[in-house]
């Protein structure tokens, strides 16, 4: 993203800080950018590696180029480096309108406001309230990969989805699935969703006639 007055970051965030990834030294805007250029298809299988969040150490401020310890005002500018700031995750992100909130449950920081959301302990993640007295609880149920796309779903940025059974999903494969005319779910073939509408349409179809087979 390119800087301006007020605009400082990346695609990811917008903030005024820069980190060094504490696994390979190297100086990236937010720890996303590093993942995609170094966990890429394009990397060897043995350099690939993410950043472990909570190990961060050293940002970079954007104004003034001062490398300094995690913190959430630059030491040697002043400049506030992000509005919203973790010390537990080592996060800075100026756009507060994601309304972020640290889960200690998750061990790292959400989005969509601390007033909507719970932490369900043997789900192991935060789920909207919307879902506490409805959805069937799986151990573990986010800490594993998409059925789909195969991308973890704990740390993904993408929305998820929790099925009926209380398998968990990216949304957007959920929808590729129901396109495709598939609505049970990839882990335990149960249906995904409720089904009784095409049930009853189903049921209101006239009869096929049976056709006679003749015999040889």
């Amino acid at each position: 993203m390119a800087a301006g007055p007020e605009r400082y970051g990346c695609v990811h965030y917008r903030r005024k800080c820069k980190i060094q990834a504490p696994c390979c030294g190297e100086v990236f805007d937010c720890r996303h950018c590093h993942n995609e250029a170094k966990d890429s298809l394009e990397i060897s299988i043995h350099g690939r590696h993410v950043v472990p969040r909570h190990e961060i150490k050293l940002v970079i401020c954007s104004l003034c180029n001062k490398e300094q310890d995690v913190q959430q005002d630059c030491s040697n500018c002043g400049a506030c480096l992000g509005k919203y700031f973790c010390a537990k995750c080592n996060l800075f992100d100026d756009d507060v309108s994601k309304n972020q909130f640290h889960c200690d449950g998750c061990g790292i920081c959400r989005t969509g406001g601390v007033e909507n959301f719970y932490h369900c302990d043997k789900c192991g993640c935060c789920y909207t309230y919307l879902l506490k007295d409805s959805h069937r609880c799986v151990d573990r149920a986010m800490h594993q990969n998409c059925p789909v796309c195969f991308e973890y779903l704990f740390e993904s940025t993408k929305a998820v989805s929790v099925l009926h059974c209380g398998h968990t999903i990216h949304l957007q494969c959920l929808y590729e699935m129901r396109a495709h005319q598939q609505f049970s779910c990839p882990v335990c073939l149960r249906s995904s969703c409720d089904m009784s509408d095409k049930w009853q349409k189903l049921d209101q179809e006239p009869p096929r006639c049976q056709q006679s087979v003749r015999r040889r």
